[in-house]
């Protein structure tokens, strides 16, 4: 099970995502497009996973190989290579597929509160979940649907938070796979950036981890493993 691992910004976790892959026996490899690293090569992996990043998915002056990248996780998706963008990810999978990229539209940060569409509740991933569950969120953007897309996921800040096209091409706006650890690197490495996007939200966090970060914690292994039991090793 090959899987390559594209990320955007120099804080980069898999979290979640990387103990699902391990206990499924994966061999990731990860690229530092942003660093300048060339992207993957699509005959050599078998899923693609983009994480998150600061840029927009329209940033292209300072970012020239988010282009490609899109054109890299539509050519997974349109094969039926298990695809997941996270965050940016997301925003470039809707833009890979024609969406509309709402660039400052839905700021939204912290643990928050997510829910089920009657399309997640179907839906090979998203069925793993309660109704009703908690996630982590830092982002400013989000899309419209891309045509023939699935909605699965929403809350009132970020209508479109989950998506799926074709078998196995994922979009999640959320940071499932930011567990507890992945949240405290970013409060060491960002914590002017997060008291300015969050107000007080750095005095609250530690009496949020234990509850809200337990259960997002939770949440996230549990869609982390049903996506990678998406993955269909050639």
């Amino acid at each position: 099970m090959r899987v390559a691992i594209v990320e955007n910004t120099r804080v980069t976790e898999a979290g979640q995502v990387g103990i699902a892959l391990a206990e499924a026996g994966a061999t990731p490899a990860t690229f530092r497009a942003f660093d300048g690293e060339p992207l993957p090569d699509f005959d050599a992996f078998d899923a693609l996973v983009v994480f998150g990043g600061e840029q927009n998915a329209r940033d292209d002056e300072k970012h020239p190989y988010l282009p490609d990248l899109a054109k890299l996780m539509r050519r997974f998706g349109d094969s039926g290579k298990a695809v997941l963008g996270i965050c940016l990810g997301s925003q470039l999978l809707a833009r890979a597929y024609g969406g509309e990229n709402l660039i400052g539209s839905a700021p939204e940060f912290g643990w928050r509160s997510i829910g089920r569409t009657e399309a997640g509740k179907a839906d090979p991933v998203l069925s793993a979940m309660p109704d009703c569950f908690l996630s982590f969120q830092w982002h400013d953007d989000t899309f419209t649907l891309p045509e023939g897309a699935a909605h699965l996921a929403e809350n009132e800040a970020a209508r479109h938070q989950a998506f799926r096209i074709g078998r196995a091409a994922y979009g999640f706006q959320f940071h499932f796979e930011a567990n507890r650890h992945v949240v405290r690197n970013w409060m060491t490495h960002f914590p002017d950036l997060i008291e300015r996007k969050a107000p007080g939200w750095l005095a609250r966090h530690p009496e949020l981890e234990p509850t809200d970060g337990a259960l997002s914690d939770e949440a996230g292994l549990e869609i982390a493993r049903a996506w990678v039991r998406q993955i269909e090793p050639a």
